[in-house]
């Protein structure tokens, strides 16, 4: 053996030797916890307050099948509702079913807004359903669901 080949791999060993226990503990690591971190059924009961939403055609969902990028997601959600004082849509939130806050956004309506109507884009962090899930102003929950298919996840 050359000495030359002998400090080569002395030093392959004394890197390897020095990477092992960095390696073991990145593994043991806990991974960092979001503080808004809310998964769906915690979302739909936090809003609804333990009530089951009824699917409804009156819900209109409008999602694309296939985003390409899923930093933004266009969502439109229409509810047929009369929108006077005594029948109208008290709120319309947006969930998603896999990101690790499920809570998208929340729009709070009045019958002044004249329609209920919402548009707005979302992050996916990764393929999953998008949820339109609307509280009416008796005390009612609508939902509609539509699976999305994301090609580059918008959630790290």
């Amino acid at each position: 053996m050359q000495r030359r080949d002998f400090f080569k791999k002395l030093g392959s060993a004394a890197a390897v030797g020095a990477a092992l226990p960095v390696m073991s503990f990145a593994a043991n690591a806990p991974k960092p916890v979001s503080p808004n971190k809310m998964d769906y059924k915690t979302a739909i009961d936090t809003i609804t307050g333990g009530k089951t939403p009824k699917k409804s055609s009156k819900v209109h969902l409008k999602v694309p099948e296939i985003a390409e990028n899923g930093a933004v997601v266009p969502v439109t959600v229409e509810v047929d509702s009369p929108m006077t004082d005594s029948d109208y849509v008290k709120a319309i939130h947006v969930l998603s079913t896999k990101n690790s806050n499920a809570r998208c956004i929340d729009v709070n309506l009045t019958p002044a807004n004249g329609k209920a109507y919402f548009s707005t884009r979302v992050k996916l962090g990764g393929t999953q359903d998008v949820v339109g899930l609307v509280e009416l102003s008796n005390g009612e929950f609508l939902i509609a669901s539509q699976s999305v298919k994301v090609t580059i996840g918008g959630c790290g």
